[in-house]
């Protein structure tokens, strides 16, 4: 009997060493730690980066073959050469704080031959405090000492009921005071006014722009050319541009009153010329009908390319009647897939901008 169990006790030991054995064969990873947090980090420092070290508890060399960061922000690096036995290797993370402020935590899988598993996970965090803005930073465009959020001044979607008038600020980035002039360059239907009209230095003022959409006449998506002029001796001139899409208005109306309305209807809105050639053009005629109760009326009709050019047969259509809006595409000059559209806008109070497709493919 004792002799079975002292058999017994030295086989359990063989099976322990054996197993023992086996499990510390080949490459272990062990990191000192998976996870780094950074604390506070200032934007304006640019970027940032912890070396994460680990050992080589194997009896293998160790290799790491990829590592791999939860995004573009973050960069990793790490141990190229086979890391011996009981030396040392790293994985090294570095993070760019720029343009991401607030709290951040981001993570690397590292994949390698360790036998404690093929990959393993690390981990960074940190808070990003944001750096002070300038005015350059808030006031991008420059002209001249004079600083704009936008070159651009745009008015959305507005509508033929009534002039809109909109605020667009202005930094004075000199050490003199800017005199606004009165002689601005503008279309018609745009009026610019300063607030004030002499701004002083690193003060911000305001260029108030008043649109009259029904004076402009054009619906759809419009870009005007406004120059200002002030007494700075050098880049007194600036081009702006101000930008809008006109929508007709319509006052409002009962479920009784739509449905005694005009009602502009295409049979299709789409059509595919298929695979075209470059040295022909190809039109398509667009049946449309006024399914309203009242006359209709085609105000205007616009292309977003100038490859494409639309007509209507009929511009004022009876309830009941019918018309035709022609397009042609001309493919000179394009290859591959091609996709055009038309807007048609009209009296009709539901839908009075609608909008068709052309497709091709100019072989």
């Amino acid at each position: 009997m004792k002799r079975l169990v002292f058999t017994f006790l030295v086989g359990s030991l063989l099976f322990f060493a054996v197993s023992n054995a086996i499990a510390q064969s080949g490459a272990v990873a062990e990191f000192t730690e998976t996870e780094h947090d950074f604390g506070d980090v200032r934007e304006e420092e640019g970027p940032i980066t912890h070396t994460f070290e680990f050992v080589n508890k194997g009896n293998a060399p160790l290799v790491i073959s990829s590592v791999k960061a939860s995004c573009g922000c973050t960069t990793p690096g790490w141990s190229q050469e086979p890391v011996l036995p009981g030396e040392k290797g790293f994985v090294k993370a570095q993070y760019n704080p720029a343009n991401r402020p607030g709290s951040f935590r981001k993570s690397l899988t590292v994949t390698s031959n360790s036998s404690a598993g093929a990959t393993s996970m690390l981990y960074i965090k940190g808070n990003v405090t944001p750096k002070p803005r300038t005015p350059a930073d808030d006031y991008p465009s420059k002209l001249g000492d004079t600083r704009f959020k936008y070159r651009s001044m745009n008015f959305g979607v507005i509508t033929t009921e009534k002039p809109v008038t909109k605020e667009f600020e202005v930094y004075n980035d000199g050490d003199a005071a800017i005199t606004f002039k009165g002689n601005t360059e503008a279309p018609a239907h745009i009026k610019v006014s300063y607030d004030p009209l002499i701004l002083e230095p690193k003060k911000v003022g305001k260029v108030v722009v008043t649109y009259d959409a029904k004076q402009k006449a054009r619906f759809g998506y419009n870009s005007d050319n406004v120059k200002l002029f002030t007494d700075e001796s050098e880049n007194g001139e600036k081009l702006l541009y101000v930008l809008a899409t006109i929508e007709e208005y319509f006052p409002p109306m009962t479920d009784a009153e739509k449905a005694k309305a005009a009602r502009l209807s295409f049979q299709e809105v789409t059509h595919d010329f298929g695979r075209i050639q470059q040295s022909a053009s190809v039109s398509f005629d667009f049946a449309y009908t006024n399914t309203g109760k009242s006359p209709l009326n085609i105000r205007d009709t616009r292309t977003n390319c100038g490859c494409t050019v639309s007509a209507v047969s009929k511009e004022d259509l009876k309830p009941g009647e019918t018309g035709k809006l022609s397009v042609t595409f001309d493919p000179k000059g394009r290859k591959g897939t091609q996709q055009k559209t038309i807007t048609i806008f009209s009296n009709d109070p539901t839908a009075s901008a609608q909008t068709l497709t052309v497709k091709a493919y100019v072989e």
